[in-house]
């Protein structure tokens, strides 16, 4: 198996290649990871107590998710004290809460916009995320433009290289793709995340584009299997080498990161059967 670099599959977009994703969905072990994914969703969406209190759990796993999400970007708050605070105006770490609760809630209303221009979801999401911090707020970044992004030490992509697979990606997304939705969300948060197309909060962005994929793609309709908190529970050491496996190219690499998601969304689902339990109990 080569260990250089291959070209990442938003540059093969719209190339000749057929669909680049499909060759990902056939990689070692990403069946396996696609399959315990599905089985571990169809658990959770089974449970009793979805048939009457789903919409309490989508709002759990928002919170929960958001939560991981702000925690992987250097805001590590306890639940608790997400779900009690009011005001996200204050520091660095209580902007970056505020902007991944606000992502959790836009996620749901661009589904329809998804499919049809991702690039404008991007700059939407950056929008919110960003709020009034950010002069450059939704749009790409331009040459010579800092990137804010402590987490990722990966080499930072030039402009015109962003502007390039960014478009790839939104032909990919367009297209469509008979690739598993675990394998496409995989791609759009490792893309973006690699890509950093936005002067800040790039690592809040790539995991909003990944719940948008799982749900709108029919796994999570519901929105309740939290992505982001099994990101967060994996840890920020394991999600930057898993990372690095992406941007690496190669099949191992890919089908590494793959699989990370894979176990994050999972985790994600252990959280919201959780919530089940304790609805069930009377004991949330």
């Amino acid at each position: 198996m080569s260990t250089t670099a291959d070209p990442p599959p938003s540059s093969r977009a719209g190339s000749g290649g057929g669909d680049p994703l499909a060759a990902l969905g056939a990689l070692p072990g990403v069946a396996d990871s696609v399959d315990s994914v599905r089985k571990a969703v169809d658990r959770v969406y089974g449970h009793r107590i979805m048939r009457r209190r789903s919409n309490e759990i989508t709002s759990e796993a928002a919170l929960r998710g958001a939560r991981g999400s702000a925690a992987l970007s250097g805001a590590e708050w306890a639940l608790e004290e997400v779900r009690r605070r009011s005001d996200f105006s204050g520091d660095d770490e209580a902007r970056t809460v505020g902007g991944a609760l606000r992502l959790t809630a836009e996620a749901g209303q661009l589904l329809s916009i998804w499919r049809q221009s991702p690039l404008r979801v991007l700059a939407r999401l950056h929008l919110v995320a960003a709020a009034d911090s950010a002069e450059a707020a939704g749009r790409p970044r331009l040459a010579g433009e800092p990137v804010e992004e402590p987490l990722v030490e990966l080499p930072l992509p030039d402009a015109d290289e962003v502007a390039g697979r960014l478009e790839g990606l939104s032909r990919l997304i367009i297209a469509g793709s008979s690739a598993p939705a675990l394998v496409m969300a995989a791609v759009v948060h490792g893309e973006l995340l690699s890509l950093r197309p936005f002067g800040s909060h790039n690592g809040l962005v790539a995991r909003a584009a990944e719940r948008i994929v799982l749900v709108g793609s029919g796994l999570d309709p519901k929105s309740i299997c939290p992505a982001e908190a099994g990101h967060a529970e994996l840890g920020r050491a394991a999600y930057v080498a898993a990372l690095d496996g992406y941007a690496s190219g190669t099949p191992d690499g890919m089908a590494a990161w793959i699989a990370h998601c894979g176990k994050a969304v999972e985790l994600g689902v252990r959280e919201s059967t959780a919530v089940c339990e304790a609805l069930q109990r009377g004991a949330a």
